[in-house]
């Protein structure tokens, strides 16, 4: 992406509306505070205060593209999760091949950033979107755009948008494949082939290849769950043959562009690489991974998802996913035996899958100790409720820090978050953009 747009972020002031932070002189900007190392305890934050920790993220994008790298699988991280283009940018010096987005919005948003290869993992429908990605790709050449289509009435809508607008560029397509129960994808076999048969007649749109997402299917790592994912995955792989015979032959030894199978979230993308990589040839066939909830991890969810926790396929030692994301609040009131209320409800921690887990509590003293037999039991929104044994461990006054569940509800409720090290000194701030 366009390093000086990134660099511009430093510049960023923090002032008032900027939650949890730090009351600052006026004026004070994001390098500002962050080159005086400030303690997260000790300058002043004002919880709730969400924090993501920089050994953490290395690990995760290092252990990602390392995988990736082993599997002969391009990586193109869902920028969804974050909406943050300093991560983004991380995990493109890493390797990744390009950021995945879910809405026009939010490619916009990475493009203004200047990224410069887009996967839209979603169906592209309105004209004006259509004309706004025709004007950046005749405006720059080097910019790459790919979008779904999963029904002819949406390859008739993408060709009619098209007709309207000036140019010879063609949009690349990938033919998305869904499942009953799923999510948006043709359900057929015959249906899909249909959509690439209309889309090849298309002279503005170019078929790149075939997509789909597994991660709605199952939420568990059972047996019975594994073999759900690994049906639809070979579901995709028979319909990708197919298609590919569609676009003319397959033996090119040489082909311009190699034909693209994508799937994968952060739960599931080891049987993804298991699946959809054997027997192409990788010249011809490149998958593409589109993990996002890794980069983060959490302290829950895909804590038992994740392929590095389960290892099915026998993957060789590595560090694992750290989670990354710490949300501290403080204890507010010990009202009656066994409950606390904190001050970190809806609107600072995700709850759409799990709530939040008591992890830790600091001190007034300036210790922090683990917590034993307390549970989040509810929020509301401005507050969490715990209960258990609080006697003995909480105090009004001291901060407690939460592990979350699903990270792709979390960023959404911060626009400026700190990036501590593992002393919790701030050696950084990421901008998000929702």
């Amino acid at each position: 992406m366009n390093r000086e747009r990134l660099a511009a972020l430093d510049a960023y002031v923090i002032d008032s509306t900027v939650k949890g932070f730090p009351v600052l002189p006026g004026g004070t900007t994001v390098q500002d505070f962050s080159a005086g190392g400030p303690s997260l305890f000790d300058a002043g934050f004002l919880p709730p205060i969400m924090v993501l920790r920089d050994s953490a993220l290395r690990t995760n994008i290092s252990t990602m593209a390392d995988f990736c790298r082993r599997h002969g699988v391009l990586f193109a991280p869902h920028g969804k999760t974050m909406m943050a283009p300093q991560l983004v940018q991380r995990q493109l010096d890493a390797g990744a091949w390009a950021v995945t987005v879910a809405t026009p919005s939010q490619a916009r948003m990475y493009r203004s950033f200047g990224a410069s290869r887009i996967l839209l993992a979603n169906e592209l429908v309105d004209p004006a979107a259509v004309a706004w990605l025709m004007t950046e790709m005749d405006a720059d050449p080097g910019f790459e755009f790919l979008c779904y289509v999963d029904s002819v009435a949406g390859v008739e809508l993408l060709a009619g948008a098209l007709d309207t607008i000036p140019g010879s560029n063609q949009l690349q397509v990938l033919i998305e494949v869904g499942a009953p129960g799923g999510r948006t994808g043709n359900r057929t076999s015959t249906g899909v082939m249909a959509v690439a048969n209309r889309a090849a007649e298309i002279p503005r749109l170019k078929v790149r290849g075939v997509s789909g997402f597994e991660g709605v299917l199952a939420h568990h790592a059972d047996e019975a769950s594994l073999e759900v994912i690994r049906g639809y995955l070979r579901e995709l792989r028979s319909v990708a043959e197919a298609v590919r015979q569609v676009l003319g032959p397959v033996d090119d030894p040489n082909p311009v562009e190699p034909f693209l199978v994508s799937a994968g979230g952060s739960a599931y993308f080891d049987l993804v690489a298991d699946e959809l990589t054997r027997g192409w040839d990788s010249d011809q066939v490149q998958v593409v991974v589109r993990s996002g909830a890794y980069l983060t991890h959490d302290s829950e969810y895909f804590a038992e998802l994740s392929p590095f926790s389960r290892s099915p396929l026998n993957e060789p030692e590595q560090p694992g996913l750290t989670a990354a994301i710490e949300i501290w609040g403080s204890v507010l009131s010990i009202p009656e035996p066994g409950l606390a209320l904190v001050g970190a409800g809806k609107r600072d921690v995700p709850y759409d899958i799990h709530l939040p887990l008591a992890e830790a509590v600091r001190r007034r003293d300036g210790s922090t100790v683990d917590l034993r037999g307390i549970v989040v039991e509810e929020v509301n929104d401005q507050h969490a409720y715990l209960r258990g044994d609080v006697r003995g461990q909480l105090e009004v006054g001291d901060w407690v820090r939460f592990g979350i569940s699903h990270p792709c509800t979390a960023f959404d409720k911060w626009k400026l978050i700190p990036v501590v090290d593992d002393d919790h000194r701030v050696i950084d701030c990421v901008q998000t953009f929702f």
